[in-house]
């Protein structure tokens, strides 16, 4: 089962959207899931394609106007991946995903934790 970890942009992104939009990206997610433990490409309605102008960060799409950003971390568990969720929200999101910040001006880093889909 992967692990995830939220860095903190994420968390305050995640406190914007309705209760709808939250259980989209739930649903969006399982399908996430099911394809990564598959080791298949991403299905094609989550749209899992690179983040245009950046190396390693791609994007997952859970509605019409609904994108989160992610990457792959430091396994936590051998052999499982671990996925490190960055932004959620509309395209806005796409302003800067490099850049996502925490207060202070610093970049946000969320440190790698044992969290499981399945927890």
């Amino acid at each position: 089962m992967p692990t995830y970890q939220r860095l903190p942009r994420f968390d305050i992104d995640w406190e914007t959207l309705t209760p709808a939009e939250r259980q989209r990206f739930r649903a969006a997610v399982g399908r996430f899931i099911e394809d990564l433990e598959a080791g298949r490409p991403f299905r094609a309605g989550l749209r899992g394609e690179g983040v245009q102008g950046t190396a390693n960060i791609m994007e997952m799409t859970f509605a019409p106007d609904g994108r989160a950003t992610w990457q792959f971390g430091t396994e936590v568990k051998p052999g499982e991946p671990h996925v490190v969720w960055r932004r959620i929200g509309t395209h806005a999101i796409f302003r800067s995903p490099r850049l996502a910040r925490s207060g202070g001006g610093r970049p946000a880093i969320g440190r790698p934790t044992d969290q499981s889909y399945d927890a």
